[in-house]
């Protein structure tokens, strides 16, 4: 036994070793989150522009307070899962709501967005199908499509050409072809074709799932997919994930998707938050407007191409490099973390810069006055 446990450590030793020399190894941080956009990290009060909290709600007095008296009533957790204790009240009531929110027949609640898309599509796929995946999907897609057995094909970011030939040259072969893409993909703000892609899978009898996790109330309606995924954890500062479809698909993957059978139900603080959320999303449509506006105010200061979603990638290269542009920042007062392979390919790492309703317009001028003077100092350019 000892010498397993010496082996292992020996191991975790030299993988981050390995880490560390590529400037890969990750750190916690202790942060704390406050009002308007502002976070506190070793003792001094920061400008995150590092959070998915796009609409500033995980800390509206409103959400909170649904929160808090959900907790008061119902308790702390769920139990188990809801097919073991029974449907919470809260989360069928939040099903409904996302159902009419994105004109489907029903929803399904799931523990986090990661354990949406692994039940989606292992629920749906199997190793007589095909899943096609967009290139720089999500890794919890590409995590649901291996996970599936199917047949994994791999199609060109945004390319619906790509796609189609894909799906000329492998979809006669397998009994259902699934394609996994996104409305707002998470690390360059780029939004996905999806009336387009939606085109190419009605001519091929494949079913389309898009990750909406980013899109969600920010991103105004478009074609929309049979199977649209998405989080209660961005726009709607809350947490969990959903799939809004037909009532039979559903109904199927509360029997099928092994992420929500065999894990316990959204406790019902986040429930009863989220359908505060989405109250206010719905009511207040100024408010989802300014994420894009301030994202675009930012592209437009750095001469970056124009913003088309909140959020913006300031392209640096390599991870040192993105590494000591971030510290760099944050001596200057703003939170703006660096991403690193293998979130992102090789030689691409950057910041994400995450625009919020929260944040004001002079925070954001702030911010862009800060990286130019870098910019200057480095004799460097922002690179797209």
């Amino acid at each position: 036994m000892h010498g397993s446990i010496s082996s292992l450590d020996a191991f975790a030793g030299a993988q981050l070793a390995r880490l560390e020399e590529t400037a890969l190894r990750r750190r916690l941080v202790p942060t704390a989150r406050g009002a308007a956009a502002m976070a506190e990290r070793g003792g001094r009060a920061l400008v995150s522009f590092s959070c998915n909290d796009y609409l500033g709600l995980s800390d509206d007095p409103r959400v909170i307070a649904a929160a808090q008296a959900a907790t008061a009533r119902y308790g702390a957790g769920a139990g188990a899962s809801r097919l073991v204790t029974g449907s919470h009240p809260l989360l069928p009531a939040l099903e409904e709501r996302l159902a009419a929110h994105k004109g489907t027949q029903a929803a399904l609640v799931f523990g986090s967005g990661y354990l949406a898309n692994l039940g989606i599509v292992t629920g749906l796929a199997g190793p007589r199908d095909l899943v096609l995946v967009d290139a720089l999907a999500h890794s919890c897609l590409w995590a649901g499509a291996r996970l599936s057995g199917a047949q994994v094909v791999r199609f060109a970011h945004n390319d619906t050409a790509d796609l189609a030939a894909a799906l000329e040259r492998h979809r006669a072969r397998h009994r259902h072809a699934l394609i996994l893409t996104e409305r707002v993909f998470s690390m360059d703000g780029d939004r996905g074709p999806v009336a387009d892609i939606l085109s190419v899978a009605e001519r091929h009898d494949a079913w389309t799932v898009v990750d909406d996790a980013h899109g969600l109330g920010v991103i105004g309606p478009d074609a929309r997919a049979p199977l649209e995924m998405g989080t209660l954890s961005k726009a709607l500062g809350s947490y969990g994930g959903y799939l809004c479809a037909s009532r039979a698909v559903v109904d199927l993957l509360t029997s099928r998707a092994a992420s929500f059978v065999y894990t316990t139900g959204l406790p019902p603080a986040s429930a009863a938050a989220a359908l505060a959320a989405l109250a206010i999303l719905e009511a207040e449509p100024e408010r989802a407007a300014l994420p894009l506006t301030l994202a675009r105010r930012l592209t437009a200061a750095l001469g970056l191409p124009e913003a088309q979603s909140p959020i913006v990638p300031i392209h640096v290269g390599e991870a040192a490099s993105a590494l000591a542009l971030s510290a760099a920042l944050e001596e200057r007062g703003f939170l703006v973390v660096a991403i690193r392979p293998p979130t992102v390919p090789a030689g691409t790492a950057r910041l994400r810069v995450a625009l919020s309703a929260a944040h004001t317009e002079a925070q954001v001028d702030a911010l862009a006055e800060a990286i130019a003077a870098l910019r200057a100092r480095s004799g460097a350019s922002v690179p797209v």
